[in-house]
């Protein structure tokens, strides 16, 4: 399959890695070896790179990643640990920039939906029908996502609000994004927030340069599902504000160096 075969640059030299997997870790101890772990299983044998970016975290992440960089087995898998300040967005980027994949799938330290993602893209892949961006997006009418009635209305109000403000059409940019490498790469110098909207204005400037993303259904896992949302109404009122701040930002529409690249999608 294109997704986790071989790639190949636009000069034809064949590319280090078939696909990036970028994952924050904040205060991730409990979670973060497991999720490493798990995406290495389900990868294993394919060329592919897990970036693991530790963000601040007071609670022995940075350590226990350490650790588990320098116990890593030699492989088509292989794993890289880096550090950022603080922030998602700012441990997002870094793995962005870093990476060397012809795809890269930006995702959680807990995986909350599983690999449902990689899986409806590898379908897409296998009808050669894979889209510069797919997002495993909890607003995809076939998501399973239970949700409480703060949740509910905290994700339809900063929906309705991203589509005032930015006039965005996809329904959740802050899912899992699986994005081709090179257009990602060439978007990241254009991205500055440094937390929850990381995402947001990496998709944002994605739809301003004529591509329509790809949502796909997720199932939230078990663990996520039972609990109610962490954000809080002074988080989305403070991502609300960001949202003028982003498009104050990109009114100029931003740079254009990857306009030509970001056309081919």
């Amino acid at each position: 399959m294109r997704l986790f075969g071989c790639s190949h640059d636009q000069n034809g030299a064949r590319a280090p890695k078939a696909l990036s997997v970028v994952i924050p870790a904040y205060n991730s101890a409990a979670v973060i070896e497991q999720t490493v772990c798990r995406v290495a299983e389900r990868l294993a044998g394919h060329d592919v790179e897990i970036i693991v970016v530790e963000n601040g975290s007071t609670d022995g992440t940075a350590d226990l990643c350490a650790r588990l960089a320098a116990g890593w087995a030699a492989g088509p898998v292989s794993l890289t640990v880096l550090l950022s300040e603080k922030g998602m967005g700012n441990a997002l980027r870094a793995g962005a920039e870093a990476s060397r994949g012809a795809h890269v799938l930006l995702t959680a330290d807990d995986l909350p939906f599983g690999f449902d993602d990689l899986d409806a893209a590898e379908r897409l892949d296998e009808n050669g029908r894979l889209p510069r961006v797919v997002i495993g997006s909890k607003a995809h009418p076939d998501s399973q996502v239970r949700r409480g009635a703060l949740r509910g209305t905290l994700t339809w109000g900063f929906a309705a609000m991203r589509r005032v403000v930015l006039g965005m059409r996809t329904g959740d940019p802050q899912g899992t994004v699986l994005m081709d490498g090179e257009l990602m790469r060439e978007l990241v110098p254009d991205l500055v927030e440094p937390g929850f909207l990381f995402t947001t204005e990496l998709v944002y400037l994605a739809e301003r340069a004529g591509i329509v993303p790809v949502e796909v259904p997720v199932s939230l896992s078990a663990d996520h599902d039972s609990h109610e949302t962490r954000i809080s109404r002074a988080d989305v009122l403070a991502m609300g504000v960001g949202l003028f701040r982003l498009r104050a930002r990109h009114r100029d529409g931003g740079r254009l160096a990857w306009s030509g690249s970001a056309s081919r999608g």
